[in-house]
């Protein structure tokens, strides 16, 4: 064998072991890695950056929503055809290496190719025939690795829509609280209207601190589910846990009620969830609560309004603006990136006057009919 055919068996193994550890830590392992998508991931951002702008120019909601939600879904196919371009040429140079070995010898590396191609489906018409040891193991850790990746495709897809389902299935029942789009004042101001529905208040806090600690193992273990679009119009997933994190930081800073427990649980939890998915993207931290005092007054006005027992406004409003500066920016940040519509409190800041960078004050946008800021 030739020193250039040399060169090309071990370009070609190390293509073909980079590949299968990325595999391996994608896929297989259940937890999170700081190495998943290593082949893919700065070509999946930047097919979601441009998916993204593509859909900022569609004026209509609803072909926009279609649109981004198809990203999702079909980032899963890229990423193991990707895999499998990768496996097809990293063992198509190995088996260029030894074209000696083959009868009849391979032309050249369109020849390796065709043969790596139809023994990874495999499709294998026997028009080649490897004679030699090395290119007989050659074609039988690429068959296996065909067979592999189509059982993994199947056991991935049943994992990310059974995550999928789960998740969505709060963020469906909490339109009855939290309205849509979805807001924590309104959940709280719900569950005062009926004295029947207080207790379904930390039913709520306990469902979604159960919800954020299942998408924080299973976002982090497949991050692809970050870009899964909720299914209905005017849901948004991150909207709806934003909108539960804002009532347990409302109740636990700012009314005096039996509630507060849950609320402090369902914060801890939802705090670590943002956390993650902020190392992930790649956020920063923020001491801004992205919530202006005059908006806080606002709400806290509605709630002594709707009979709930508060604490004094300035220690409510220390404690309150604290508590939300840990998780605020990063969901806005999230929202933002994902292209989600807006909500209240969540979403799109430049309006309110404490977010405008040159220290003056910006005019508040009119609220519109469906309560999005």
């Amino acid at each position: 064998m030739t020193p250039l055919g040399w060169v090309e068996v071990v370009v070609g193994v190390a293509i073909v072991l980079s590949t299968f550890y990325d595999l391996f830590h994608s896929v297989v392992l259940p937890r999170p890695s700081i190495n998943r998508f290593i082949l893919v991931r700065f070509l999946f951002r930047v097919l979601w950056r441009l998916w993204r702008w593509v859909g900022g120019r569609i004026r209509t909601p609803a072909t926009r929503e279609s649109w981004l939600a198809v990203f999702g879904p079909a980032g899963v196919i890229l990423i193991f055809v990707l895999w499998a371009v990768a496996f097809l040429l990293g063992y198509a140079l190995v088996l260029d290496g030894f074209r000696s070995q083959i009868r009849p010898p391979l032309a050249g590396i369109g020849d390796s190719l065709y043969f790596s191609a139809t023994t990874i489906v495999p499709l294998s018409y026997g028009d080649f025939v490897p004679e030699g040891w090395a290119p007989r193991m050659t074609i039988i850790f690429e068959s296996a690795t065909g067979v592999g990746i189509a059982a993994l495709v199947i056991t991935l897809l049943f994992s990310l829509y059974a995550a999928f389902q789960e998740r969505e299935e709060l963020v469906v029942t909490l339109d009855a609280l939290a309205g849509a789009p979805p807001s924590g004042l309104q959940i709280l101001e719900r569950a005062a209207a009926d004295r029947g529905l207080r207790p379904e208040l930390v039913k709520t806090f306990d469902d979604w601190r159960k919800w954020s600690a299942a998408v924080l193992e299973s976002h982090l273990a497949y991050p692809i589910l970050i870009y899964f679009r909720s299914s209905h119009d005017n849901e948004a997933w991150l909207n709806s846990f934003g909108a539960v994190m804002d009532a347990a930081t409302l109740t636990y800073t700012t009314l005096d009620e039996d509630e507060m427990g849950s609320a402090k649980l369902m914060l801890t939890v939802g705090d670590h969830l943002v956390e993650d998915l902020s190392w992930y993207l790649r956020y920063a931290r923020s001491t801004d609560p992205h919530v202006d005092r005059e908006e806080f007054d606002e709400a806290y006005a509605r709630l002594r309004a709707a009979g709930f027992k508060c604490r004094p406004v300035e220690q409510a409003w220390s404690d309150f603006s604290r508590f939300r500066a840990k998780y605020a920016a990063q969901l806005s940040q999230m929202a933002h990136y994902l292209a989600i519509p807006e909500a209240e409190w969540i979403g799109d800041r430049s309006y309110v006057p404490h977010a405008d960078g040159r220290g003056g004050h910006v005019q508040r946008r009119k609220k519109t009919p469906s309560s999005v800021r």
